[in-house]
């Protein structure tokens, strides 16, 4: 059986989420629940409650016995049902197949390096991911995931094979992390360690609020495992913008001396940082 993969949404053109310009695939539903999620309408599946038909002004959802029905030819992309959902989920999500994301960024595959799969959390769709990348490759493109480090690479060797470029998202110290990814057992730094010495890891990523988790000491645990690897560090400040507002009222943005710090320990490391 084809494998198939809830899709929130495709960028075909973007250059943040990996080398050069790259299609985005953003898949839905995620392990985690990060505190300050900037795609928070990504975390769940539609339960079909039914909360978002009444407040779509296009009429373009309706309730079936199947589950919510999005007519996309009525969509104003008003974002009005993710704003309503209380499940942090998306009536907009399809189920499509490798072949079927392929014809859909087939007009810009002249014009982008490769195609990045992000999320949610992509890894949940393993099956999805292998044949994804055979297609990409097969057209002369690179193949790239977006990851949290949860899955255990180690244990999936062709789906490592198939991934020419991995991001990864240090989210905390394990001491810490629970509240940031309010969940249980994050142990992050043996996939960082075998992530940079299988030569895939393109990027870690922290994002940054001050108070929320010690940064400077995951910069400090983190660079050794990234040194000599060719993998940068991406240091990101805190921005409200997307996150929920609980969260956005009590999370802050850190200052430029810290950023400043943290890059100083990357530094140290040889290790290539970015501040954004």
């Amino acid at each position: 059986m084809t494998p198939r993969a809830p899709i929130n949404r495709i960028l075909r053109s973007s250059f943040v989420d990996g080398p050069g310009n790259r299609c985005a695939v953003f898949v839905q539903a995620c392990n985690f629940d990060c505190v300050y999620c900037h795609n928070p309408e990504t975390l769940r599946l539609c339960s079909a409650c039914g909360v978002c038909v009444g407040g779509c002004p296009g009429g373009a959802l309706t309730q079936t016995a199947a589950g919510i029905r999005w007519q996309s030819s009525l969509c104003t992309k008003c974002d009005a049902c993710l704003k309503i959902c209380p499940h942090n989920a998306s009536p907009r999500v399809r189920f499509l197949t490798p072949e079927e994301v392929m014809a859909e960024i087939e007009s810009a595959l002249p014009f982008i390096r490769g195609v990045t799969v992000s999320g949610g959390e992509c890894t949940l769709y393993p099956d999805f991911l292998k044949t994804l990348g055979d297609l990409i490759h097969r057209q002369g493109k690179t193949f790239f995931l977006d990851t949290n480090g949860s899955y255990d690479f180690s244990a999936d060797p062709e789906l490592l094979a198939r991934a020419d470029g991995i991001l990864l998202d240090v989210k905390a110290l394990p001491g810490e992390a629970e509240r940031v990814i309010r969940r249980s057992g994050y142990a992050i730094f043996s996939a960082v360690q075998f992530l940079a010495e299988s030569g895939k890891l393109y990027e870690v990523r922290t994002v940054v609020s001050p108070g929320l988790f010690d940064a400077a000491g995951l910069v400090e645990r983190v660079c050794p495992l990234l040194a000599g690897s060719g993998a940068r560090y991406k240091l990101i400040r805190y921005r409200s913008a997307g996150v929920r507002p609980g969260a956005a009222e009590v999370l802050r943005p850190p200052d430029n001396a810290l950023l400043d710090r943290l890059s100083a320990c990357c530094s140290r490391y040889g290790v290539p940082a970015t501040l954004l």
